[in-house]
């Protein structure tokens, strides 16, 4: 089968597509034919030795993807073969093939295409799980949400929105803005033209955000810590502006704040009933029309590294996908 494939750790660049075997069935899987993989940030960061996890070369990256069920193992249970679906392999998603735990096996949504689907269970996981889970955000309360026109915030918004949240969006011009606001944003602050501090307070008189949702880190992440309500939470997804930022603990005491770290993809091993919940709950809301996936542009695997660039360009609106079969 044909893969894209690391061959040392150094960066995205040196990925190259060739024939590698097909991977074996172990107990437990589902075999499902790749029609599409989606694009994340931390496609960048793994084959870059950067990532929580880190693989020995020669693998094969991609985090999510969406297919056809052409085999499983003697105890899988609620997987058919025939079924259309999505799924995080882990790695290994930048592939014509790939054998998936039945654990990160879920059904596409109803009316859901093979590229929606590849863009769905990271994004909308990463979202939903840190809004509701981990910083508990309430119906009503104000949240406050970084990149909000990108792959990760623009699920963000939605989710918070179909949770009863009043939702304030943050992204570099008026054209993303608009993104924001189509899919649900409340408020919009322009980080290139607004002080974002400023803005946040005007929106809110004066008491801040009772939640942020910040996947970019470095500045942004010490304004969203001037304009936190008090008793807020402030939840950590990433770094998207490759600075980790570096948390006084005295604005954390005086204003009572709790700085929530969240990993989504560890969750899938340590409470996978938690992560069942959220994939049930966010089917719910797709197949009731509140959440819309947002796919920017497909891809063919040869063109992997030009996909891996443009993601990084922070041009991007939605996600990016590799399509890798039919679907």
């Amino acid at each position: 089968m044909r893969a894209a494939v690391c061959p040392a750790i150094s960066s995205y660049k040196e990925l190259r597509v060739e024939d590698v075997p097909v991977p074996p069935m172990v107990p437990g899987g589902v075999r499902i034919r790749v029609a599409t993989a989606g694009l994340n940030f931390a496609d960048s960061l793994i084959t870059a030795g950067k990532y929580q996890e880190k693989p020995e070369p020669p693998f094969v990256p991609g985090f999510e993807l969406a297919g056809t069920v052409t085999e499983v193992a003697d105890d899988v249970t609620a997987v058919r073969v025939g079924d259309r679906v999505m799924a995080m392999p882990g790695l290994g998603a930048f592939a014509e093939e790939a054998v998936v735990p039945e654990r990160a096996v879920w059904p596409l949504g109803q009316g859901m295409d093979m590229a929606a689907g590849a863009a769905f269970p990271i994004a909308y996981g990463t979202a939903h799980f840190g809004l509701f889970d981990r910083a508990r955000l309430q119906p009503g309360e104000v949240v406050l949400i970084h990149g909000a026109a990108g792959g990760v915030g623009l699920t963000a918004v939605e989710c918070a929105k179909a949770g009863g949240a009043v939702v304030i969006a943050t992204a570099g011009g008026a054209d993303k803005l608009a993104v924001a606001a189509a899919h649900g944003a409340d408020h919009g602050v322009d980080y290139k033209t607004e002080d974002v501090r400023e803005r946040v307070l005007a929106l809110t008189d004066g008491r801040g955000a009772d939640v942020v949702y910040d996947p970019v880190g470095g500045p942004v992440f010490d304004a969203s810590l001037r304009c936190t309500a008090p008793d807020g939470r402030l939840l950590a997804v990433g770094f998207a502006s490759g600075t980790v930022p570096q948390i006084p603990a005295n604005r954390l005491l005086v204003k009572n704040l709790s700085v929530i770290g969240f990993y989504w993809g560890a969750y899938m091993r340590i409470a996978p009933a938690r992560v069942r919940t959220t994939m049930a709950a966010l089917a719910t809301w797709h197949d009731q029309g509140l959440l819309r996936p947002r796919v920017s542009a497909e891809y063919p695997l040869d063109r992997v590294v030009e996909a891996v660039e443009a993601l990084l360009g922070r041009g991007v609106s939605g996600k990016l996908v590799l399509r890798l079969g039919e679907g």
